[in-house]
């Protein structure tokens, strides 16, 4: 039998994942802040967060390539720059008290362009990156996930709307596979730390497929405003995370 607190928990992890997966993230930056609130284990929440991502993420790229809403050409640079940077970026150990604000407070601007009135750029015309930028962005969003411990989605999300590499229903397809490749390359990077997977992660572990499933189906539908408007409430709570709001 599951405890009360464990199956609050799960609840909690459901809601991130339906919030989360809507605009195409995984939900680790989530997952890790509830964990925490719960007072779970740091060497457990980590493990637990890229095992969610991956259920997530694995989930969400699936329906949005069937639903037309991803590009290989946007993602590919993306993710040849990225995942030896995460590798590296896992292996640094920064003053959290330094970069953790910084980065916080990118995110919340971020946001802050996400809310504001006048209509992105993406909204109405796109291109593909270039692939020397592409690849030389993904490694700085590699180098940031693997020092922030995320799939790297909360910064390819923005990049991408901001820079009009790619209309909005398609960023959040991009985003899910990037996160995908991003967790994976995580978990292979320290295997060691499976072991600290708790019992109760099947429990988790189905609360964040509901989640997914349910926050998929909605991205797939909403009207690109709204999709938008979601994305920046995922930024605030990541960047409110990184910050130590709560």
């Amino acid at each position: 039998m599951f405890e009360t607190a464990d199956l609050l928990l799960a609840l909690a992890i459901l809601i991130g994942a339906t919030l989360y997966s809507s605009v195409g993230h995984g939900g680790s930056s989530a997952y890790i802040a509830i964990m925490a609130l719960f007072g779970v284990p740091a060497a457990t929440m980590r493990p637990t967060a890229l095992v969610l991502n991956l259920i997530v993420s694995s989930l969400a790229s699936v329906r949005y390539v069937r639903a037309g809403q991803f590009r290989w050409r946007t993602l590919w640079p993306f993710l040849l720059g990225a995942m030896p940077m995460a590798f590296v970026g896992g292996g640094i150990v920064l003053p959290g008290h330094v970069y953790r604000p910084l980065l916080g407070a990118v995110l919340w601007l971020s946001a802050a362009r996400l809310l504001w009135p006048r209509e992105l750029k993406a909204v109405r015309h796109w291109r593909d990156p270039a692939i020397p930028a592409a690849i030389a962005a993904g490694a700085g969003i590699g180098l940031l996930s693997g020092l922030t411990g995320t799939g790297g989605g909360i910064f390819l999300s923005p990049l991408l709307l901001f820079m009009a590499w790619s209309e909005p229903k398609a960023a959040s397809g991009v985003a899910a596979v990037f996160i995908l490749a991003n967790s994976a390359s995580g978990l292979l990077g320290n295997l060691a730390s499976l072991q600290e997977l708790p019992a109760t992660l099947p429990l988790f572990a189905g609360a964040a497929r509901v989640g997914g499933l349910v926050g998929t189906a909605l991205g797939i539908r909403l009207p690109v405003k709204l999709v938008l408007r979601s994305l920046a409430l995922v930024l605030l709570v990541a960047g409110a995370k990184l910050i130590g709001v709560y």
